[in-house]
């Protein structure tokens, strides 16, 4: 072979063996790189998506609730605490078998009354994935709510009239009597409710009657109920859609823990309840008292909420004790642990540097990491029908 033949024959010669595992080793680097670059953005991006869903969830339960919160005790022109100051019968409840202070749902002289699940008092601690213990001193329409409620939750029943009223035109007094309104207005009794009101209420600036009764288009008839007493047709007298609704904890069809909101029908019994928002693990109240504690027309309330309680330190009687000490409160602190609905490549928490908590109650992390990303927040509602001292 001659020289030129050989120098042509090295230069078309390709890579060596070295040059080729140094150039597969520098590009399984790089690759290794962009792989560690894309997983950390996706976990990022999943766990950004799932502070996010649960921020989102948060503001949707914690909306509902304080709008309900604020309405207790509504009856009307008067709130609840002056027809307590008037001292008479002003707020009459014509629905048989209730016993003031029984936990009934229609027991409207308790406007606002909580249930505290075990181990949830100020101190305590629940660990994600443990049994936790439910609301204890339930009567039987909260036991018996569906879905059923799940532990570690407080349960919270609040009875008031919506906000809407319709005008009465005219009653007609009889076995029962039937109340006239316009015929706009039966639209404005519906609204909100998934099924036809069963539960109404008359009331003007004195005197409020609470009864079951049935709604056909402009006509309301009031089962047993004698309306003799009020004027017809003169602005004063307003007939609204009476609301007696519990918030409680219970698991959905997925199995995602969810805030659930069940209204009570004309009988006192509870209707499925209805999912308001998913996500939500624990639901926890605290109360805050009037500095009176015998309030009544000799005794008004001050206005000034100086005591803070669980609901079992408020009471768990059933007789007009709880009535008593359920009239005292003027304020809700409500606290909710709130998870991502997928799981959200999130760290195990570490209690030895922060404890996730609410309203005092310690949170302990799950035994195995489930990657969901969870967050509490606490909010503190007055009632605005209760503050009559202010």
């Amino acid at each position: 072979m001659n020289a030129y033949a050989l120098s042509a024959r090295r230069s078309i010669a390709g890579m060596s063996l070295v040059e080729l595992m140094v150039a597969m080793v520098i590009g399984m680097i790089l690759m290794l790189g962009v792989v560690q670059i894309f997983m950390a953005s996706h976990a990022a991006s999943r766990l950004s998506e799932g502070a996010a869903r649960t921020q989102e969830n948060a503001r949707f339960a914690l909306d509902f609730l304080e709008r309900d919160i604020r309405m207790a005790g509504h009856m009307g022109c008067v709130n609840d605490q002056a027809h307590v100051i008037k001292d008479s019968q002003s707020i009459r409840v014509h629905v048989a078998g209730i016993t003031e202070g029984d936990g009934s749902p229609l027991d409207f002289a308790i406007p606002i009354q909580g249930y505290e699940a075990e181990g949830t008092a100020p101190g305590d601690a629940l660990t994600i994935g443990e049994n936790w213990s439910a609301a204890a001193n339930t009567p039987g329409a909260i036991s018996g709510l569906t879905p059923e409620p799940i532990g570690g939750s407080d349960i919270l029943m609040m009875r008031y009239l919506s906000s809407e009223g319709s005008p009465v035109l005219s009653i007609a007094n009889g076995t029962d009597s039937e109340v006239t309104i316009a015929s706009d207005a039966a639209a404005r009794l519906s609204a909100g409710t998934a099924t036809t009101p069963s539960l109404f209420a008359v009331s003007d600036c004195s005197r409020v009657d609470i009864f079951a009764g049935s709604l056909a288009e402009n006509t309301i008839t009031a089962t047993a109920t004698n309306l003799g007493t009020y004027a017809a047709n003169n602005a004063v007298t307003m007939v609204y859609r009476a609301e007696a609704v519990a918030y409680y904890v219970a698991t959905n069809p997925a199995n995602e823990p969810s805030l659930y909101r069940a209204r009570a029908n004309g009988d006192g019994s509870f209707e499925t309840g209805e999912e308001l928002v998913e996500g939500i693990e624990s639901l926890q109240f605290l109360y805050g008292l009037d500095s009176e504690e015998n309030i009544s027309s000799v005794d008004p309330p001050t206005g000034n909420i100086t005591i803070q309680r669980t609901a079992s330190d408020v009471s768990t009687a059933a007789d007009e004790t709880a009535v008593a000490a359920w009239r005292r409160v003027g304020m809700v602190q409500l606290g909710i642990l709130v998870r991502s609905p997928q799981p959200a490549s999130a760290e195990q928490a570490d209690t030895n540097v922060a404890q996730l908590g609410v309203l005092g109650v310690g949170i302990n992390p799950p035994a195995t990491n489930d990657r969901r990303f969870r967050s509490s927040y606490e909010v503190s509602v007055a009632l605005r029908n209760r503050l009559f001292g202010n």
